[in-house]
């Protein structure tokens, strides 16, 4: 590793080199899908970003002969500090994520230089990948290399995995993601239980309020941070991320795919559904200027798209694991899938992901004949 170089990012020109760099390591790869380079800017911003505000971040590049061969950042989140450690986070827990890296010998410098910094630091574990946070792109594909990501899902080389577990990094947890037939109707069982739910008085699932977008995404957040408290890996989403996310998030949300069901009057649940962005912005490779921010306009105004994912869905705690949740849940899918395939042209969809733990979520995704498609594996190890 003597010809290799990491040093800290401090300039603007380390960071668009930082930015820039994946695109042409990931180059040659038919299924790596170009972020929009504006997207990864705010994402590192301090100024926009409010993942800044209880974290802090250092990156770091790697050069060989003057040439950047690899990236990574490390970041301490003192939110998850407060969790306990059994939930996955905890004192003492340090991360590092948006690695990128020319070969072996570049990944080793960069993880050295991730732990050395979180020792310094006072970390005493290092959980990771994480691209910045949970909620970001967690985790390294190890399974589903053989198609594009959906929205919102990283993608990385099938070389990291080994990598990462030579440098003495062991599994702590993978996240699944499910491929589903949506043009189709659902098995028989679960159409007798949507239609069971929809004869039911106390049950009502309704399209989201745009007209009221504040209120309604407060409500999704809420239900969120309840439904998700004591998930392994969680950290609570602050009031200043739900405002930024909800802002960001604005334009893509449409009021059918995002349903929230209500018991006895009162919202208990909700399940957020996208069409899939990265199939119009692959060809963009990171650029919306000069042109390519006219072709996203106008597809975000009615868009069509064969895939679709949903990256979130909760039930309030008190009702989890009860008929009630899973009766809900299947209401809340079957009524996005009919207007997914009526007014998107959907076909297939991509759920989660979903900690491989979890049998809720697992049995409901079964039930629906939905099969895994990728796995994500969030590695671990002590300093």
């Amino acid at each position: 590793m003597s010809d290799i170089r990491v040093t800290a990012v401090a300039t603007k020109a380390d960071r668009k080199a930082f930015i820039d760099l994946p695109y042409r390591l990931n180059a040659s790869d038919p299924h790596w899908v170009p972020p929009l380079k504006a997207d990864v800017d705010e994402l590192l911003n301090p100024k926009k970003n409010p993942f800044f505000e209880h974290a802090e971040v250092q990156l770091f590049l790697a050069r060989r002969a003057g040439q950047v061969v690899g990236r990574i950042s490390a970041h301490m989140d003192k939110l998850a500090w407060t969790l306990p450690p059994e939930q996955g986070m905890g004192p003492g827990t340090g991360n590092w994520g948006m690695f990128d890296a020319e070969d072996e010998a570049v990944a080793a410098a960069l993880i050295a230089a991730a732990e050395d910094w979180l020792r310094a630091k006072g970390m005493t574990r290092v959980l990771a990948p994480l691209s910045l946070s949970i909620w970001d792109e967690p985790g390294l594909l190890v399974k589903g290399f053989d198609h594009d990501p959906v929205i919102m899902m990283g993608h990385n080389s099938p070389r990291y995995q080994a990598w990462f577990e030579g440098r003495g990094y062991t599994p702590a947890k993978t996240l699944l993601t499910y491929d589903l037939q949506v043009d189709k109707p659902f098995p028989p069982l679960i159409e007798r239980i949507v239609a069971s739910g929809e004869k039911n008085p106390r049950i009502r699932i309704r399209e989201a309020d745009k007209s009221r977008f504040k209120e309604e995404a407060d409500l999704v957040f809420d239900i969120l941070n309840d439904a998700w408290s004591t998930n392994w890996g969680f950290v609570p989403i602050t009031d200043s991320e739900v405002r930024y996310v909800s802002k960001k998030m604005a334009p893509v949300v449409y009021p059918d795919l995002l349903r929230i069901a209500e018991l006895d009057g009162e919202p208990v649940a909700f399940m957020l559904t996208f069409p899939d962005m990265n199939r119009v912005i692959k060809p963009f490779k990171g650029n919306l200027f000069p042109f390519n921010f006219i072709k996203l306009l106008a597809w975000v105004r009615k868009p069509k798209s064969p895939r679709m994912r949903v990256p979130l869905m909760g039930v309030r705690k008190h009702l989890q694991s009860s008929r009630m949740a899973s009766q809900l849940a299947f209401m809340m899918i079957e009524y996005i899938r009919r207007s997914a395939v009526k007014n998107n042209g959907a076909q297939t969809a991509e759920i989660g992901w979903i900690l491989d733990d979890n049998q809720g979520m697992r049995s409901v995704a079964d039930a629906i004949d939905s099969k895994v498609n990728r796995e994500y594996v969030i590695y671990e190890k002590p300093l």
